[in-house]
């Protein structure tokens, strides 16, 4: 078994009702288990300014799914959210973003491995940090101390 960590977000809808409807998928993987989920935190949207603010949150899983394999099934769940993708940083039903693997660096056209931009997110890194703050990405930085670094204005905590 291998420690994966996923971020979860949406704008549209339910976005709550979204997210905790995706975490139930995750837990119902084959040969995973859903072991930690952060809060939910509204925050404002990124890129394209002209959106309603997402509701975020991530997820720890335990799985012996490949990478490849575990993308896959996030795109299923968001498929099954009603996600289209249209517009870069636009409006979501369901954005589900494979975060780091434990012990995985990956760089190919399907999936970069840590996530690239995580570390300018304070979307992505405030629900993280609820769930492990000492994880160390790219083998140096923490969790806490790249957040320590963000702006966290536009980010409050909902449940």
């Amino acid at each position: 078994m291998t420690l994966a960590y996923v971020a979860l977000g949406s704008n549209l809808g339910d976005p709550r009702q979204q997210l905790l409807d995706a975490m139930e998928a995750l837990a119902n993987l084959p040969d995973t288990r859903l072991l930690q989920r952060s809060r939910l935190y509204r925050t404002l949207p990124w890129g394209v300014l002209e959106q309603p603010p997402f509701i975020n949150a991530a997820v720890e899983l335990d799985t012996v799914l490949s990478p490849h394999a575990l993308l896959n099934a996030l795109l299923a769940i968001e498929q099954h959210a009603g996600r289209v993708r249209g517009e870069r940083n636009g409006p979501r039903t369901l954005d589900l973003d494979l975060l780091h693997v434990d012990g995985v660096q990956l760089d190919d056209p399907q999936l970069t491995l840590p996530h690239p931009r995580m570390a300018e997110r304070a979307f992505v890194l405030l629900p993280l940090h609820d769930i492990a703050p000492t994880l160390r990405l790219s083998g140096q930085t923490t969790v806490a101390e790249l957040l320590a670094r963000l702006d966290l204005a536009g980010c409050e905590r909902v449940a």
